[in-house]
């Protein structure tokens, strides 16, 4: 009972023309495959005759084939005009589809712009900049009521404040692993308890020394003999 309520989907001048288009592509199809076989029975005859020697009957055979291939020629160029209309009306369909789509927005884009009143658009744009003028003088008013001086501790506590949460973000330092002390004892030298006497000093008084014997200390070195 509920489907007699259904609407049932309206057929178009298109849709038959679609249809009756794609009924007589079949009935075409039907009538190459029709051809193709009627062209090669006469070819199979055309063979047989020539083997039975009857050459005016395989000629005949083969101006039959010669007859339907024609035929078929202009049955392909048939299906071929059928298959261009087809593809015609398809795109024009699309072209209309797109062309009530554009239409439809058309129309939309008019009833919304309908909706807005250019002096509506204009006091609003009024009613901003004065807001904004007002909101400036205020600022402005807040402004004057501090001093030079108030300006400058305002900076720089900024200032501050920013240094203490740049030194917050930084990452943390990982304290450093000290190596374990090594328990063995280093084998230092003696620390020496005699000043230290310079050569120069200890060469002049071995030359004073030697001077009362008159020999001189270059060679008494020389001569002493190298330890072993």
């Amino acid at each position: 009972m509920g489907n007699i309520f259904v609407k049932k989907p309206k057929i178009t001048d298109v849709d038959r023309a679609i249809l009756s288009l794609k009924t007589q592509r079949r009935k075409l199809a039907q009538y190459q495959q029709q051809l193709d076989a009627v062209i090669e029975a006469e070819k199979q005859a055309a063979r047989d005759l020539i083997r039975e020697k009857k050459k005016d009957r395989a000629l005949l055979a083969l101006k039959k084939k010669k007859a339907q291939e024609e035929l078929l020629k202009q049955v392909d160029a048939w299906v071929l005009n059928v298959e261009q209309q087809l593809a015609d009306i398809e795109l024009a369909s699309k072209q209309k589809a797109v062309f009530d789509s554009l239409k439809a927005g058309n129309n939309a884009i008019k009833a919304i712009q309908s909706e807005i009143n250019l002096e509506d658009v204009q006091k609003l744009m009024d009613d901003s900049v004065e807001a904004k003028a007002y909101q400036d003088e205020i600022n402005a008013i807040l402004g004057e009521k501090l001093s030079a001086e108030d300006e400058e501790e305002v900076l720089a506590e900024f200032e501050s404040l920013e240094t203490q949460m740049a030194i917050q973000d930084l990452p943390a330092v990982p304290a450093a692993v000290l190596p374990p002390e090594d328990n063995e004892k280093l084998d230092l030298p003696d620390v020496p308890t005699k000043v230290p006497i310079a050569p120069q000093v200890v060469a002049d008084e071995a030359e004073d020394e030697d001077a009362s014997t008159g020999v001189s200390t270059r060679r008494k070195v020389m001569e002493e003999p190298l330890p072993a």
